[in-house]
């Protein structure tokens, strides 16, 4: 064999390896270092971006809890302002009910009516009064049946309490007497 021919051996795992290649293989572990330290950065860039988007969305989660405690504990301030008004009203009425006449008296209940139904129109409360309308269990709540010779059956003849909703859902339905049709017996009674 010349000096400059390389050897091919067998290694006990059957794979051929050239000697002479000592450079060859000293760049080949040079290579697979670069590439784990290269690895092991962007793992290390990757846990740390983890590690941050995890802290920052326990911040949200904490932040989100903060914001419903606050609601819960303070979401009725607003509801409370506008019912000041009506209340130092209703103050002002009781003391001056002994030297007030009846009109006056008359026009300070009107007036804090009109407070409360401006608080109301602020809070998106809408009063409920169905007279005329179907009968709707969702929104009334009958409380009798009357037999009338005018109305539609099943309509509301008479409203006994307005209901009231907030922002479209149901607070209190309207109490109402519904309409029922006339029967022989009822034709037949006196008026």
């Amino acid at each position: 064999m010349a000096s400059g021919d390389l050897e091919r051996s067998s290694s006990p795992d059957g794979r051929d390896s050239m000697a002479g290649e000592g450079g060859a293989s000293a760049n080949s572990l040079e290579e697979l270092r670069r590439a784990l330290a290269e690895a092991e950065a962007r793992a290390n860039g990757l846990r740390d971006q983890y590690l941050r988007s995890a802290a920052e969305l326990e911040n949200v989660r904490k932040r989100a809890q903060r914001e419903v405690e606050n609601a819960t504990r303070y979401g009725l301030e607003k509801f409370a302002a506008e019912l000041l008004p009506v209340k130092d009203s209703l103050e002002l009425a009781v003391a001056s009910a002994g030297q007030a006449d009846a009109n006056s008296l008359a026009a300070g209940q009107e007036a804090t009516l009109k407070l409360l139904e401006k608080a109301f129109a602020k809070l998106d409360i809408e009063s409920i009064d169905p007279l005329g309308e179907p009968f709707d269990p969702a929104q009334h709540e009958a409380v009798l049946m009357q037999a009338s010779a005018t109305a539609e059956p099943n309509s509301v003849l008479q409203v006994v309490q307005r209901g009231y909703a907030l922002h479209g859902r149901l607070l209190r339905p309207a109490r109402v007497i519904v309409a029922k049709p006339l029967n022989r017996t009822d034709a037949d009674l006196p008026s």
